[in-house]
């Protein structure tokens, strides 16, 4: 198993991060005005971190599979997992490398707390990883490890893998979820004050409940579709669930609302803990 000690060169661990990534390939369209603000929020990101990261451990909400699954690869392909869009948009680079060892080590981690885990030597990044990290980490010079959510969609199991990963802070590793506080895409597009409002209610509660000391916020986000209008926001909760692990990586640091925008009258939110 590799080293998890501490590195003394880098004596600051690194924060979690909660990551809108936009609508498909968004910040690359011609689309005035609408994602300025996400855009400008990410292109921040390194701005915001102790030092420059040794590797990026990503969860979008795009890659599902049965037990966790990393991607272990040393070249990464991209995903263009979004559809309807114009040509240019399939054609847009990122060559990041990836980290066969930080994808061994998050293995050892999740076997250690019970939790099995794969390797896919083959896999590439999908949209929710490359189109906001073309922004956040431009140069693609930071190694990156994406990792899969599960199936079954079980918010306290997130937490758990988080829990399990929480040691890569101290290694300079960077941990990041992608996702989005609002996706309910039937409605994303379409001017509906009901909707709108929903989006308000829940990203409301989600701001509260991400603020919280650590235990409280933990069940909150376990229980989260006792929240106002959970479900209209989230029809299903892949876009969610990166948020729970990383809570569950935060340990006991405390989360703040870093980014808050309302985009087509939907309101979302991006967070930071132990920043």
């Amino acid at each position: 198993m590799p080293d998890l000690s501490p590195v003394s060169q880098h004596p600051k661990r690194q924060p979690v991060l909660f990551l809108p990534h936009g609508g498909g390939p968004c910040f690359f369209m011609d689309w005035p005005d609408t994602w300025d603000t996400m855009a400008a929020y990410l292109r921040d990101i390194p701005h915001t971190l102790p030092q420059k990261p040794d590797a990026i451990l990503v969860i979008s909400g795009h890659w599902e599979t049965r037990v966790p699954t990393v991607t272990s690869g040393t070249q990464l392909p991209l995903i263009y997992d979004y559809y309807g869009f114009p040509p240019h948009t399939y054609h847009l680079k990122y060559d990041v490398p990836g980290s066969p060892e930080l994808a061994e080590t998050v293995q050892h981690l999740l076997k250690d707390a019970g939790i099995p885990a794969e390797a896919d030597a083959e896999r590439g990044l999908d949209h929710g990883v490359f189109i906001p990290f073309m922004l956040a980490f431009e140069k693609a010079d930071i190694p990156v490890v994406e990792l899969s959510l599960q199936q079954d969609m079980d918010p306290a199991l997130h937490l758990r893998i988080g829990q399990a990963l929480a040691p890569l802070r101290d290694q300079n590793i960077l941990i990041v979820g992608t996702g989005m506080t609002y996706h309910n895409l039937r409605h994303f597009m379409a001017a509906n004050p009901q909707s709108d409002d929903a989006s308000h209610q829940f990203d409301t509660w989600l701001a509260d409940a991400v603020t919280q000391p650590a235990t409280l916020r933990n069940q909150a986000l376990i229980q989260w579709e006792d929240a106002p209008s959970a479900r209209i926001c989230h029809p299903r909760e892949e876009h969610l669930l990166p948020l729970m692990v990383v809570a569950g990586a935060a340990g006991t640091d405390g989360g703040v609302r870093t980014y808050s925008d309302t985009v087509m009258g939907k309101s979302l939110s991006g967070f930071t803990f132990g920043g």
